[in-house]
């Protein structure tokens, strides 16, 4: 009498061998995506050069609080169609200035950065007819008179809707 039992299923090295290559696999590919978006989505500098940036660092953040201390301050407004911003004196009053300036800046990435200059409506009051795109945007104001600096304000903003 011959007892012939059923064979059932056998794990193999093969089955193993793929295991592996699926598992690894998988992960590479995530990896090799996740640099890819890395590297195509932001240059990552924030400065071109940085023992350069270091060394202006000082600098820089005396003119802020100089500039902190006469008190001038804006306020900025941002459509899909334009832009308006307000200088203040310290007073919260308009406040002369000869040129204004704005710097559009996306968060993530540059090619859609771009410059302008507002027209002055009245004293302190500057504004400009211009289509912005949708989305988040760090916009730097800065205002001059007589050829000097008289403010520097950045501000993050959220613009909603399509220009005309």
């Amino acid at each position: 009498m011959s007892t012939a039992s059923q064979k059932g299923f056998v794990f193999t090295g093969w089955h193993m061998a793929g295991i592996m290559v699926l598992f690894f696999g998988t992960i590479i590919s995530v990896n090799v995506f996740m640099a890819y978006r890395a590297v195509t989505t932001w240059s990552g500098l924030v400065v071109p050069n940085t023992y350069v940036a270091s060394q202006q660092f000082n600098g820089k953040v005396a003119q802020a609080r100089a500039l902190a201390a006469t008190g001038i301050n804006g306020r900025l407004a941002v459509t899909a169609d334009g832009a308006r911003y307000d200088v203040l004196g310290a007073d919260g009053q308009p406040a002369e200035a000869d040129r204004l300036v704005l710097n559009f800046k996306r968060p993530v990435g540059e090619h859609q950065d771009f410059s302008i200059e507002l027209a002055s409506e009245t004293k302190g009051v500057f504004s400009i007819i211009h289509q912005i795109l949708p989305g988040h945007w760090i916009v730097e104001a800065i205002a001059e008179r007589g050829g000097e600096r008289i403010l520097h304000h950045a501000e993050r903003v959220s613009v909603h809707g399509a220009g005309k």
